[in-house]
């Protein structure tokens, strides 16, 4: 535990006393809210987001030693640990370094090179790895053995290229180059899947799409992540081949002969069907973990300025559920946002809808004495503001603009269903908008935050 304490301390500038005691108290069952707000004298008062931030790299660091513990049992047990080997994995500071070094040693299926192993090729792959002079197509005559399947010299080099393709890609200073490359030149490109252009009109913008993975930003990568899910495109993680091919060739390839001839068409074959694969994987899961961070951030900013919009009290309200064909479905609310009438009108099916309307409107604001109008940012929400405003009810009522996400969920809920058992959802709607202009939170926290977007109430 004390080489975390350092760790944290260090990466996240802090006094070793100050993460010992969150540690100590997060050991003992302490939630982070309550450390951070009953326990300042202990910690220092850090915030809440340092303590997550502790509690979480403290998680990471106690993983990473689980595994490692795991792996080098499982390589001593099979007796391939060395020295070398156990002092690279105890220096392991990721979980991706540590899965390198852990990779050619780890239970695999069927490969090719599984198969040439079985064949009895892996010396001659040793003989082309070493990039001797030695007449590599007369020695492969000697690996030639019909009963295996080895019918000629050809099929020999082309088994122990597999066995070199393998090695190649399980090298973790190969691995690490290219991760190197695929954070700085990995390019996201999503395609339409043939035939699915109608089904997944919705994701028109990503049918021909490429960019940069550093700096796609959330909500595309999500985006084309969910179009894939669905089956409407097809995303590919791709690097200039050529170039990376080159920069394998550049730390593999010592010789010019026969043999480093073999090592370039191996590493050709292992980077396209192996090493660009587990790559792209790698960028794909980091790409995920970053948008679903940005994305919680940005919904946390957008549930924040809901929760923290100011309430407008104790109002007589006017509530305009807005809508085109099926009209605006309107209800009148007392101060304390008790249901006194609904009504709809019909402002945008013509002019005599609109005058009928505008005539419903007036009597309704004289009838229960309207304070302020609350009309939906939905469908037809502009059109249904711009019509009000216009509208004279003989004095000056406000005309507020309300965010409505979620107030079809709610209309649809058993809380709704409990409290307007005798209405329908529209109803139920139009209520709720009304009630978010007089007290935002105590509406909004009725409803499953996932179901919020951004935005908030504005004049």
């Amino acid at each position: 535990m004390e080489q975390y304490i350092s760790k944290i301390s260090e990466e996240l500038s802090l006094r070793s006393g100050q993460t010992l005691a969150v540690v100590d108290l997060l050991e003992q069952g302490s939630t982070v809210p309550f450390i951070a707000r009953y326990r300042k004298e202990a910690t220092g008062s850090l915030d809440e987001t340092i303590i997550t931030g502790i509690r979480d790299r403290l998680a990471q660091l106690q993983e990473l030693d689980k595994r490692r513990k795991t792996i080098l049992e499982t390589i001593d047990t099979s007796g391939k640990l060395t020295e070398a080997l156990k002092e690279k994995i105890l220096a392991a500071q990721t979980m991706a370094v540590l899965e390198d070094l852990y990779l050619p040693y780890k239970p695999k299926r069927r490969t090719r090179a599984t198969i040439a192993r079985e064949k009895g090729l892996e010396a001659l792959a040793q003989v082309i790895n070493e990039q001797g002079d030695s007449d590599l197509y007369k020695k492969a005559k000697e690996y030639i053995d019909r009963e295996k399947g080895v019918e000629t010299a050809d099929d020999a080099l082309s088994g122990a290229r597999d066995i070199v393709a393998e090695w190649i890609c399980e090298n973790e200073h190969i691995r690490s180059a290219m991760r190197d490359i695929y954070k700085r030149l990995a390019v996201m490109e999503a395609r339409v899947i043939s035939d699915k252009e109608q089904e997944g009109i919705k994701y028109q913008d990503y049918f021909d799409w490429q960019e940069p993975a550093a700096k796609a930003p959330s909500h595309r990568i999500l985006a084309i992540r969910r179009g894939e899910k669905e089956g409407i495109l097809r995303l590919r993680i791709l690097v200039p081949d050529d170039y990376a091919i080159a920069q394998i060739e550049s730390i593999v390839i010592k010789r010019d002969n026969a043999a480093a001839e073999q090592i370039k068409l191996a590493i050709a074959d292992g980077f396209k069907r192996l090493l660009s694969l587990s790559m792209a994987t790698e960028v794909r899961l980091e790409t995920k973990i970053r948008a679903d961070e940005e994305a919680i951030r940005v919904f946390t900013e957008n549930v924040r300025q809901l929760l923290l919009a100011p309430p407008l009290g104790q109002k007589n309200i006017l509530a305009v559920d807005p809508g085109f064909r099926t009209g605006c479905k309107v209800v009148c609310l007392n101060r304390q946002g008790k249901l006194l009438k609904n009504d709809t009108i019909y402002p945008h099916s013509g002019p005599d809808s609109e005058i009928a309307g505008a005539k419903k409107l007036k009597q309704l604001c004289d009838e229960y004495d309207i304070e302020c109008i609350a009309v939906g940012n939905g469908t037809a929400g502009r059109e249904t503001e711009a019509f009000i405003r216009k509208t004279d009810p003989g004095r000056t009522i406000p005309v507020v603009m309300v965010n409505e996400s979620g107030a079809s969920i709610y209309s649809a809920s058993e809380a709704a269903r409990e409290e307007f058992p005798d209405y329908d959802l529209t109803v139920r709607g139009a209520v709720s908008i009304g009630r978010r202009l007089m007290d935002p939170l105590a509406e909004l926290v009725k409803i499953d935050p996932k179901k919020h977007r951004s935005g908030s109430v504005s004049a």
